[in-house]
């Protein structure tokens, strides 16, 4: 039984003490052996085993994440436990929300791509830009998303209550977030907020749109919208909000701008997000750079900041 142990999982695993990597040698070899050591997690298609930290010099406890093939281990996520018991995924009230086997194998897919793009985006941070890193909330619990998808009244789609799971929001550094633009992951009490605000705003609309024939009522808000990025950790003027009916982002605005398709799911957002950080020269839509250990996207460099703005070159 082959065990595999993707490079940004490696570089990352490595980052919590010089003995992980050769406690994960360890379980490669008893994993090879013992395929169904780990037990069922809150995610599906993922099994978890636990490291005890005093067996190994230099070594906290670990959680480690993997799925199980006919010829094949894959490692996807280590984590120290007293980070995994805030950001385990995915609660069994969930597999009950998916209908049929085939939404439930769509899931699996979706659990895994949110987990891998956040884990590449958390681990270059970790690496390289510790102040944008610590500035990360832990993981939601599934009680708290639960009382937000019953504040909004929709269910919160598989691949955005992974990733409120794994992180509940960026309170920035010099106001400015970790994601492309140095826009910032919501939290939770954003959200709902932001989403009150403009569902007031379309009810308001709805007044006027009922004495508009219908080819000019105006449309600023939909049930189904939730807001996810904000323009900074402190600027809710305007964001990315998924659309629960159709899985892709739009962009929102405070002011009531049409809202303008992103054509992005939130899986391709994050992935591109991760693709940017690891390979700089490649990337279009912004670049990566630092500023002491703050990540700093060129596209909302401050003109005070230039001189001390360092692009990330890889």
């Amino acid at each position: 039984m082959d065990v595999e142990l993707p490079p940004f999982v490696r570089d990352t695993a490595a980052q919590f003490g010089a003995g992980v990597p050769y406690a994960l040698k360890v379980l490669a070899g008893q994993l090879a052996d013992d395929p169904d050591m780990g037990r069922p997690s809150n995610l599906p298609g993922i099994l978890t085993v636990m490291v005890d930290g005093d067996l190994f010099e230099d070594c906290p406890a670990l959680a480690v994440g993997y799925i199980r093939e006919p010829d094949r281990i894959e490692i996807r996520y280590v984590n120290p436990i007293s980070f995994a018991e805030s950001a385990e995924p995915v609660a069994d009230a969930q597999k009950q929300q998916v209908e049929g086997p085939v939404g439930l194998a769509t899931d699996v897919v979706t659990v895994r791509e949110v987990a891998d793009a956040w884990q590449r985006i958390t681990g270059w941070l970790q690496r390289n830009a510790p102040d944008s890193y610590a500035a990360l909330r832990a993981g939601a619990g599934p009680a708290a998303i639960a009382a937000l998808e019953g504040d909004l009244g929709i269910r919160i789609p598989v691949e955005l209550h992974v990733l409120w799971l794994l992180t509940a929001g960026d309170n920035g550094v010099n106001g400015g977030g970790c994601l492309p633009g140095n826009w910032a992951l919501m939290t939770l009490d954003a959200v709902a907020a932001t989403y009150r605000l403009k569902t007031d705003s379309q009810a308001h609309e709805d007044t006027f749109n009922a004495d508009r024939p219908e080819e000019e009522w105006i449309t600023v808000w939909k049930d189904a919208w939730i807001p996810v990025v904000a323009l900074g950790p402190a600027d809710g003027t305007a964001g990315l909000y998924l659309d629960a009916a159709t899985g892709y982002l739009g962009r929102w605005s405070r002011y009531n701008e049409a809202p303008g398709e992103e054509l992005d799911t939130l899986v391709t957002y994050l992935e591109e997000a991760a693709d940017m950080l690891e390979a700089p020269a490649l990337a279009t839509r912004d670049k990566p750079g630092l500023i002491g250990g703050a990540l700093v996207w060129l596209s909302s460099i401050h003109r005070a900041q230039e001189d001390r703005w360092q692009p990330w070159t890889g």
